[in-house]
């Protein structure tokens, strides 16, 4: 096993178990050598990001970030959180029939999310660094193109709904923002010129003929 540059492994605590772990390792890495349970189903490994929420404490410092991209440190203890418990936010966006009403029905989905506190918990607890808390001010103000592109980078790990007193689930409020917005507008042209290439010429390269 690797040593740090004082000649010791790193010795961290994982969901109560004692971990002894190489440097440069990230948390998960450490769980899977140390043993951890509760990482043996991580969502990335399964084609869903977001899910090795953790809750790390540094000294008196405590905080919240994602376990794959998180180092390990000497001496931090980390806990893996389970998925927040705010309620589901049901809609079908088949039942759009226009964006006239897009806003009228976003505050009927999400009625919390104009309680917004501007407590910044959601930016604070952010590990992709978005403006949270501007792109919920987006979507609530009915421009949702904007607060799509706002949480562009977003993994769905809702440490930000955990983070919210209102519990406004903001993760979710960047999905619908991003999911409307690519329901009312067209497919760039570009991509519509190709796919109508593909469907006349299904085996030829962009701008080739078929050969006959």
């Amino acid at each position: 096993m690797s040593e740090t540059s004082d000649g010791a492994t790193v010795e961290l605590t994982i969901n109560g178990t004692a971990v002894c772990a190489e440097p440069h390792m990230t948390v998960v890495e450490a769980a899977w050598a140390g043993g951890v349970p509760r990482v043996t189903g991580v969502g990335c490994l399964e084609g869903v990001c977001g899910s090795c929420r953790i809750l790390i404490k540094r000294g008196s410092d405590v905080g919240v970030a994602l376990a794959c991209e998180t180092i390990v440190d000497q001496g931090i203890e980390v806990l893996f959180l389970p998925p927040p418990s705010t309620a589901l936010h049901q809609y079908e966006l088949a039942e759009f029939d226009d964006g006239w009403d897009s806003q009228a029905r976003f505050h009927e989905i999400f009625p919390e999310a104009s309680r917004c506190r501007h407590c910044h918990g959601c930016v604070r607890s952010c590990p992709r660094g978005i403006a949270v808390e501007e792109g919920v001010a987006l979507a609530t103000a009915g421009r949702f193109r904007e607060a799509g592109e706002a949480f562009f980078e977003c993994v769905m790990c809702e440490l930000c709904d955990s983070a919210c007193p209102e519990q406004i689930a903001p993760a979710h409020v960047g999905l619908f923002s991003r999911r409307i917005t690519a329901h009312f507008h067209l497919r760039p042209p570009n991509l519509i010129h190709r796919l109508e290439e593909l469907r006349q010429h299904p085996f030829s390269g962009p701008g080739e003929k078929e050969s006959s």
